[in-house]
């Protein structure tokens, strides 16, 4: 086999292969064996018709393609492998001859990935907001947390701003009742705004067995998007008493002994998850400053091929699970179709300059995943998906995504070594360390999980919310 290689730009290139025809011999052989199994000749078992018959029979027309079909994939790997070429998606393949007994010539065209220049990024500077923590950002975390300890009690009066009613609902579309339009027993807190558009103001000054109509758009369900008739009966009004903000309650909602360690606690968090915020920051801007230092083209075929990927799932998956279509999604967003075409394919092209360049760096950099990186990646990309780390690790396993997960870590070690390399200044002018950012990041990761945790079982204690 012979091969050249045409560059037609740079991310496409064009294979001319010529192949002797002594070097299709197995692939003959595999035809032959092939329409064998799949044929009857009188006279004949199956499986040992004798090539002549078949040919005689069958053309000999079917045999060379069915051979040319099996071999093509072969030698195309060999060209790519000889090349070393580093190709993208499926070629485009052209018979251009074929003669028994002599050869067969083909080309393929197909995308590479660009050859890229890795500039010296040492020069890289970036800045990113300052970690300040007031006391006001520390009084309000308090008072968060105080809202989750606050209790309810029956009252007979009117409902108002802050009570917890409960309330039954029924939605009409063209004065009829939807199916999925009925809810009993629905707790709401009034003005927390989680349900309906409208509701606020149509249970406020309502008694227990009090009950109005109002007009809103549902936002779910099997009529989500138009405009329905909604009555509401409230069965119950509670008051919401908050505990006092003391040394008993800092004991009520944690580890801690004295308000004072409670809120120097809630600081410290603060500054934890600033400082992670802080570091993803850095990690953005610098990655931005990167791209406009390397030039790199992207592959016709790739980026449509992206851009159709981001609007199926955007289509078929997010907006599906909230009932809305792209039209009523653009009108939500005050988007014009040709705003978000324009915004989608911005948003691929930097997506696929971003893993082009960050795979070159891996390259470069000679950069190795080991096998706690990549089981730690595992274990948050299970945490953000829902699923178990065994669930999660059966089905990259599965699915064949094992090579994508080690990718995603490389990619994310090469742009830590260019944050390193780069000088990131708060807004106060002061040099941001990054060396603890992992640190942080988990500790942020364990807040996060651990209130998670407790938000589910505050919720375990409550009825259900529409």
């Amino acid at each position: 086999m012979k091969s050249a290689v045409e560059t037609l730009n740079p991310t496409r290139v064009r294979l001319s292969i010529e192949v002797p025809f002594e070097e299709l011999k197995d692939s003959l052989d595999a035809a032959y064996k092939k329409i064998n199994q799949q044929v009857t000749v009188k006279g004949f078992r199956k499986g040992k018709i004798p090539a002549r018959v078949i040919d005689q029979r069958f053309g000999r027309g079917a045999v060379l393609e069915e051979a040319v079909n099996d071999a093509l994939p072969k030698f195309y790997t060999e060209a790519v492998n000889e090349a070393e070429l580093n190709v993208l998606g499926q070629p485009e393949v052209d018979i251009t001859e074929l003669k028994d007994g002599e050869t067969l010539n083909f080309t393929a065209e197909v995308d590479v990935r660009p050859a890229i220049e890795i500039p010296d990024y040492s020069g890289i500077e970036v800045e990113v907001d300052a970690i300040e923590v007031s006391d006001e950002d520390v009084e309000k975390a308090v008072s968060d947390l105080r809202e989750r300890f606050a209790s309810t009690s029956p009252v007979e009066r009117a409902a108002q701003d802050g009570d917890v009613v409960t309330i039954d609902l029924e939605a009409k579309v063209d004065d009829e009742v939807l199916e999925d339009g009925i809810a009993s027993d629905v707790s709401y807190t009034i003005g927390s705004g989680e349900l309906l558009d409208g509701i606020d103001e149509a249970v406020k000054g309502l008694e227990a067995g009090g009950e109005a109509t109002f007009a809103s758009e549902l936002k779910g369900g099997s009529a989500a998007g138009k405009e329905a008739e909604v009555t509401v009966k409230v069965t119950q009004v509670a008051a919401r008493e908050l505990p006092e903000l003391d040394d008993d309650f800092a004991q009520l909602a944690s580890e801690f002994d004295t308000l004072e360690e409670l809120k120097a606690d809630s600081r410290k968090r603060l500054e934890n998850m600033k400082q992670y915020d802080q570091a993803t920051q850095a990690q953005e801007r610098v990655l931005e400053k990167l791209l406009e230092l390397v030039e790199v083209p992207v592959p016709e075929k790739l980026l449509e091929d992206e851009i159709n990927t981001r609007k199926h799932n955007l289509e078929h998956h997010q907006l599906g699970q909230m009932g809305l279509d792209l039209a009523k999604y653009l009108e939500i967003q005050g988007k014009t179709e040709e705003e978000f075409d324009a915004e989608t394919k911005e948003a691929a092209i930097k997506g696929i300059k971003t893993q082009f360049v960050l795979d070159e760096l891996v390259n470069k950099e000679k950069l190795n995943v080991n096998q706690e990186e990549l089981t730690e990646h595992l274990m948050r990309r299970a945490a953000s998906s829902g699923m178990s780390p065994d669930q999660f690790a059966q089905a990259v396993v599965e699915g064949g995504q094992v090579p994508m997960l080690v990718g995603e870590v490389a990619r994310g070690k090469a742009l830590a070594v260019v944050v390193e390399a780069a000088t990131v200044k708060d807004t106060n002018g002061e040099v941001v360390d990054l060396d603890d950012e992992d640190e942080t990041a988990e500790t942020v990761e364990a807040a996060e999980a651990a209130e998670a945790a407790e938000s589910s079982e505050d919720a375990a204690d409550e009825k259900p919310e529409a």
